[in-house]
């Protein structure tokens, strides 16, 4: 028989605050959820344009992805919104959004001609982008690191890596199509954005780049970012190819200045928790 409740425990300050808990949802934290929930829309719009072979709309949904992802954080930061509710559910979004979408978008461009070749491709670089995620948001617990490390990711972050994996198609849309005519070549090049995605290449993240001006020079910057954004608005893929181009292009730098700090700091490379050791009871 079931114990029912009396009067006293029905209104006692322990039951009546757990339901007050359940009933109210602060609203700092609702709003960065809203953000990455369009986030989690505009990718799968993407899909959808995917599958009806608009890949020019398709890779528009994947970059509002991206910002409203890049988004999301700073809002939450900003207005003191951060939940574990929210973190969890932002890792979601970009599994789908910087995973997923993408290489579904590239499965329908050009590799579905490679039949299960090409489908292996695609979960290859699926379960590479939620690997990537899962190391970051097991990174965010590392108390010991050393400060400057914040402006190092370990690996292509999840936006560049889908940034990366389309250029294809940017290339596509301004006359070059060898990707897209060998499909063998795209198969060979998301490899290798899933390896660079996994790997512990130190890439910079910017996060402690300050920049510090007079504000005399303000106005003019701002004129002068509005006159590039014009400029790239009207020659998107052209900025784009050179994105893909200038981040690859940065990778050897910032490995190269981050072993020169690690150098300088009298830490070793290769760390105890970067060696696995298999047991002999494992192999049996």
């Amino acid at each position: 028989m079931s114990k029912k409740l009396s009067h006293d425990d029905k209104d006692s300050p322990e039951k009546r605050a757990m339901f007050k808990k359940l009933r109210t949802v602060s609203v700092r934290k609702l709003i960065p959820n809203l953000i990455t929930i369009a986030s989690i829309c505009a990718g799968l719009t993407g899909l959808r344009y995917a599958f009806e072979s608009n890949f020019e709309t398709a890779v528009f949904m994947v970059l509002l992805a991206a910002l409203l992802d890049g988004l999301d954080g700073r809002i939450a930061r900003l207005i003191k919104g951060t939940s574990q509710f929210g973190a969890e559910l932002d890792s979601f979004a970009d599994s789908g959004n910087f995973g997923l979408v993408p290489a579904l978008m590239l499965y329908f461009y050009a590799l579905k001609d490679l039949g299960t070749l090409g489908w292996i491709i695609v979960l290859t670089f699926v379960v590479a982008m939620v690997l990537r995620l899962v190391r970051f948001n097991i990174s965010l617990d590392d108390e010991n690191a050393p400060a400057w490390t914040k402006n190092y990711f370990y690996g292509v972050s999840a936006p560049f890596g889908a940034l990366l994996v389309m250029l294809p198609i940017y290339l596509g849309n301004i006359g070059i199509s060898f990707f897209s005519d060998i499909p063998y070549l795209l198969w060979a090049y998301m490899l290798l954005i899933a390896l660079l995605v996994v790997s512990r290449i130190p890439t910079f993240s910017g996060k402690l780049i300050q920049i510090r001006m007079p504000r005399s020079i303000i106005l003019p910057l701002v004129i002068l970012l509005f006159a590039v954004a014009a400029l790239l608005f009207n020659y998107i893929w052209l900025a784009l190819i050179a994105s893909c181009l200038i981040y690859l292009g940065l990778i050897p730098v910032s490995s190269y200045y981050y072993y020169l700090r690690l150098k300088q700091d009298n830490i070793p490379i290769i760390d105890d928790d970067d060696v696995i050791i298999i047991d002999s009871d494992d192999t049996e």
